[in-house]
């Protein structure tokens, strides 16, 4: 905990160099290399995506639209730490959250269940549990209106999860969006249905990923915490406080946290670094699994 308590630290420190003015006339191999597009937000533009931007999923959903992108494996990397708990301790339903709003954990959400996916024989199911700021169909260019969702099925006993998870051969991968707007989703989310729901989950898929609400703005992800075996928890490099981060570990501490996802830390090699590295250079700076 120190260590990522740390890490966090000095992202903040890299963050105020970054604002420092850069040299006037490059040097050396900064001379002759071709500048490096950068955009408002600070890190190094993502690869090109492919023609699958064209389906309407976002353009951060590395693990769907550019799946050989260097992006994409640090998803592979989260991917193999699920597969060895699922081998290890059964792991297979995980929830997803962060300690506030806009750390980027739908994305990562997303991102896991498709890397996931990319082994051909696995059985994938997503499902939005974030019934206040639903965003999992529209990052996957779902309409929500036209179809049921966990909402529906949740308050309608009759409804079984396969008339509401919706099958995406494409991407082999399954989907539950939230479904309809609820006035009180704490209610909805305390109902022993959803424990139903996502038992008929464990039989029916090999990994179920969640994505739940914040953990410290909200009660929400407390109360699912009794059906999932395990929580990523989503920081971000530049926005979570140390503060806010330990009073989501606190709310959290009855759920089996099984990672620290470090996202939006820049911190992260290049291909070209990276292949530098391999050839014996030591002046790459480390990779992280960082979310885009």
């Amino acid at each position: 905990m120190s260590a990522f308590v740390k890490a966090l630290e000095q992202a903040e420190q890299d963050r105020a160099l970054r604002r420092l003015p850069a040299p006037s006339e490059p040097t050396g191999a900064q001379a002759d290399a071709a500048p490096e597009t950068v955009p408002s937000h600070g890190r190094p533009a993502p690869p090109e995506r492919p023609s699958g931007a064209a389906h309407g999923f976002e353009e951060h959903l590395v693990s769907l639209l550019a799946p050989t992108s260097f992006e994409a494996e640090q998803y592979r990397a989260l991917r193999h730490l699920v597969e060895q708990l699922h081998k290890s301790s059964g792991l297979s339903v995980i929830a997803v959250s962060s300690p506030g709003v806009a750390d980027g954990k739908t994305t990562t959400a997303i991102n896991l269940a498709g890397a996931l996916a990319q082994a051909p024989d696995a059985r994938v199911l997503l499902i939005d549990g974030d019934l206040r700021g639903a965003a999992v169909a529209a990052n996957l260019g779902l309409d929500e209106r036209a179809h049921r969702g966990l909402v529906d099925a949740i308050l309608d006993a009759n409804l079984p999860l396969e008339a509401v998870a919706q099958a995406r051969p494409d991407i082999n991968l399954s989907v539950l969006p939230a479904g309809r707007l609820s006035s009180a989703p704490y209610e909805v989310l305390k109902s022993p249905r959803l424990g139903d729901l996502l038992a008929a989950a464990r039989r029916q898929y090999d990994y179920v990923v969640l994505d739940t609400p914040p953990l410290v703005s909200f009660p929400d992800c407390r109360v699912i915490g009794k059906w999932v075996d395990g929580l990523l928890i989503v920081v971000s490099a530049h926005r979570t406080t140390r503060r806010l981060l330990e009073e989501a570990l606190y709310v959290t501490e009855p759920i089996n946290v099984v990672g620290l996802v470090f996202n939006g830390d820049d911190r992260h090699l290049s291909r070209n670094s990276y292949a530098s590295r391999r050839s014996g250079s030591r002046n790459g700076r480390r990779a992280s699994a960082s979310d885009e």
